[in-house]
């Protein structure tokens, strides 16, 4: 009868004996950040066509122009390819022309908008966030001088005398 109550302890033992294992889970968020320029706007024209246009200057409204994925604050920026957009041996200096950011249709919550930013072959900051988002809207308006500035940079012979420059969005987290 001992031998059985004794085996039976021994077997009670291994039953309720258990074993533990820790596991360490992390959560790791990298940041991710996409800007893209709406298919349809790749191509901005400030066109100067009437007295009144050279006088005022013309603009350029481009409703839901860039559309950003953020997972965090960030900030849009926008920067010309040269500090004077060229045509032969005459140029247009590229900060008359001005740059003003806006919510678009799927505004980002708490999101700052600059106004009249000058363009420019150095980055200027044309939004900033504190909050993250999933396809967040911005439009942007090009104006372009008005003061009679471009009188003197129509070249005859040209129709119409044309100044590019290339743009350059870029999108950071903060």
């Amino acid at each position: 009868m001992k031998k059985c109550i004794l085996a039976s302890l021994v077997l009670a033992g291994f039953v309720t004996l258990k074993a533990q294992q820790n596991v360490t889970l992390n959560v790791r968020l990298k940041p991710i950040q996409t800007l893209v320029v709406n298919n349809t706007q790749k191509v901005v024209n400030l066109d100067y066509v009437t007295k009144d246009d050279y006088a005022n200057g013309v603009s350029s409204v481009n409703a839901d122009h860039l559309s950003i994925y953020s997972t965090g604050g960030f900030q849009v920026k926008v920067k010309s390819a040269n500090a004077a957009l060229q045509n032969g041996a005459k140029n247009i200096q590229a900060n008359t022309i001005q740059i003003k950011a806006s919510a678009g249709t799927e505004a980002v919550n708490g999101a700052q908008y600059a106004q009249n930013v000058q363009l420019s072959a150095n980055e200027a900051t044309l939004v900033t966030s504190a909050n993250g988002g999933v396809n967040k809207k911005i439009n942007i308006e090009y104006k372009g001088a008005g003061a009679n500035a471009y009188l003197d940079n129509y070249i005859a012979g040209q129709d119409p005398t044309v100044y590019t420059t290339e743009l350059t969005y870029t999108i950071i987290s903060q």
